[in-house]
């Protein structure tokens, strides 16, 4: 008898513990799914505010243009507009001083998990520059560049072979044809100085030999390159890069 209201009061205490661990797990859960969904909707609504439909007659890359009058009203750090079309990469980039500052905030400047995209501030703003990076989290939802990794399935990449980049110098969009996809540490990435364009030909080398997809695009040494940086979880500090070739329609 005893033993057994030991394992009862055991159980009561067990069950009474874990109330509130669990209460605090769907309180934490419910805060990621608002913050989720403020994004989200954020976003959907910033892009409605900027998106201009060309007429059928003008129609070009993706057939529209960004209002970035408009844009820079919401945000005068917005610099870029990036797209992959048919999937949910479709949002400013921003740039700031400094690599934290759209880590955690929208382009209104207001504080969400998701963040924004935003360029290495090494770079040029209109994407002149030989490399360009441009970094967005991995979100668990696949909001901001969560969808980035599928790009180690090659049919992923064939299915999307290339991002739109529409920047404030002009209305249609510059294609970026993609060249590689590669897993790379965060340590190694900053020793080697990859963000840096004097660097370039050194990453191009290290993407080629790593790729987890293989592309048709050429690459000559006049071309632009947009890296796209994400965390991967290979191991710890592991960040997935993507390359692509940036040029005119």
């Amino acid at each position: 008898m005893r033993k057994k209201k030991g394992r009862r009061i055991a159980a009561c205490l067990v069950l009474t513990l874990s109330v509130p661990v669990m209460a605090l797990a769907g309180w934490r859960l419910a805060g990621i799914w608002q913050s989720n969904r403020e994004g989200r909707d954020s976003y959907a609504r910033l892009a409605d505010s900027v998106r201009r439909e060309l007429p059928a007659r003008d129609t070009d890359a993706g057939g529209r243009v960004i209002d970035f009058a408009a844009l820079q009203a919401v945000s005068p750090d917005a610099v870029a507009w990036l797209e992959c079309p048919g999937t949910v990469i479709d949002y400013p980039v921003m740039r700031a001083a400094d690599y934290n500052h759209y880590l955690h905030r929208l382009p209104d400047g207001s504080y969400n998990a998701n963040g924004s995209l935003f360029i290495d501030f090494n770079c040029a703003p209109d994407f002149t520059d030989q490399l360009t990076v441009v970094y967005g989290h991995n979100m668990k939802s696949g909001q901001m560049f969560g969808s980035l990794t599928k790009y180690k399935d090659q049919a992923y990449y064939r299915e999307h072979p290339y991002f739109l980049l529409y920047t404030a110098g002009g209305g249609a969009a510059q294609r970026i044809d993609l060249l590689y996809g590669c897993v790379i540490d965060a340590a190694q990435w900053r020793e080697r100085a990859f963000s840096y364009q004097v660097n370039l030909e050194a990453l191009l080398a290290y993407a080629a030999y790593n790729t987890t997809f293989d592309s048709q695009t050429q690459y000559s040494p006049e071309d632009r390159v947009v890296a796209l940086s994400t965390c991967s979880y290979e191991f710890e500090g592991a960040r997935y890069v993507v390359l692509g070739v940036l040029r005119s329609q």
